[in-house]
Formats: C-alpha cells, sequence, structure tokens
C-alpha cells in the first residue's frame, strides 16, 4: 500500500474553499469538510447535542441544536465560543481520523482535510501540507454579501474573528488564487497534487 497524502486546505469565508475541494475530489482526492462533521453532530442524535445542552441549554430544542441561537450566544463571546470550540473539535477530529482510516484501508491516495480554522486549530499538525484558498477583498466581499441574510455588520464580524488572510498564506505550503477563473485553479491543483505525489 502506497503513503497516503493528507493535505490540509482552509482559506477564509467566500475565499473558494468549496470550489478548489469539488476539484481535488475531481482530481481523485477524497474530501472530508469540518462544517458537514460539525452539522452532523449538531443534529438529532449527535454526539455533540448532550454537551451543548449542558452548557448552552437555551439552544437545543427537540434535541437538535439551533445554530443560529447558538451562533448568536458564541459569537461575540470568546469565552463561550472556546468553550464550544473545546466541545467540537475533539469529536470532529475524531470523525476525520476514523474516515482517514476508512479511506487508507479502500486504497485512497489523497485525503483532503476541509477545515475552516486549520491553522487556528492547530490541524495543519495532522496533514502532509497545506493548502489556502485565497482571492482580494473585493472579490471576497462581493462572493460572501451574495449569500442568504449576510449584512456588511455580519461580514465585518466574521472576519475579525478569522485569521487574516495574509497570515494563512504566510503559513500554507501552498496557495492558490480562487479570482482568476476555475480552470486557473483547477489547472494549479492538478500540477501541486502531481508534484506532491511524486515526491512521496
Amino acid at each position: 500500500m502506497g503513503k497516503l497524502l493528507i493535505i490540509g486546505l482552509t482559506g477564509g469565508i467566500g475565499m473558494g474553499k468549496t470550489v478548489l475541494a469539488s476539484q481535488l475530489a475531481a482530481l481523485g482526492a477524497k474530501i472530508i469538510n469540518a462544517d458537514d462533521i460539525v452539522h452532523r453532530l449538531l443534529s438529532k442524535g449527535g454526539a455533540a447535542v448532550a454537551p451543548v445542552a449542558r452548557h448552552f441549554p437555551q439552544a437545543v430544542k427537540n434535541g437538535t441544536v439551533d445554530r443560529k441561537i447558538l451562533g448568536d450566544i458564541v459569537f461575540k463571546d470568546s469565552p463561550k465560543r472556546h468553550m464550544l470550540e473545546s466541545i467540537l473539535h475533539p469529536l470532529v477530529i475524531a470523525e476525520e481520523i476514523h474516515f482517514m482510516q476508512r479511506q487508507r484501508r479502500r486504497g485512497a491516495k489523497v485525503i483532503v482535510l476541509e477545515i475552516p480554522l486549520l491553522f487556528e486549530t492547530g490541524g495543519e499538525k495532522r496533514c502532509d501540507v497545506t493548502i489556502v484558498a485565497s482571492a482580494p477583498l473585493f472579490l471576497q466581499h462581493r462572493r460572501v454579501m451574495q449569500r442568504p441574510n449576510m449584512t456588511e455588520e455580519k461580514f465585518r464580524r466574521i472576519l475579525a474573528a478569522q485569521m487574516p488572510d495574509r497570515e494563512k498564506r504566510r503559513r500554507a505550503d501552498a496557495v492558490i488564487l480562487t479570482g482568476l477563473g476555475r480552470a486557473y485553479s483547477f489547472r494549479k491543483l492538478k500540477q501541486l497534487v502531481k508534484s506532491l505525489c511524486a515526491a512521496k
């Protein structure tokens, strides 16, 4: 069995992570998305519902977590946000590890951990290489403002809570620019994955 390549994919809101993840999947990579895991953990029967109910009872209704209420509680309150992260992050990591073990048994060559807070949570330590999706601020703003229920204030708060793009780019092993068209990013990803697999 060949060596498994673990890629950590990250980037700020509206930077194009989802597009890059789909392009990596088209190149044969197996993708696991941290946000999707969190959604399952907070849904009815999810492993995070009980601990969240203990610390944020007002956010739990009929056995499921209301993510909007929970977000309103923790977004402006750093201690509460850290409490939530201490509940979710170990559960997310456990699912990622299980996914990687399962894909390794199936013979996967490349796995992508799509994690918005990759560097903030130390997730890069679990990866062989890190990729950051990046775009100019004006384009990021335009993309994000097209989302439902987004406001200028909410966008500014999200940016303030995230690691700056320039810092992500500084820490990353590779930066893929997503403002130059999908054909460009796909070509760059294809070249990168090919070189990484050849170097294994």
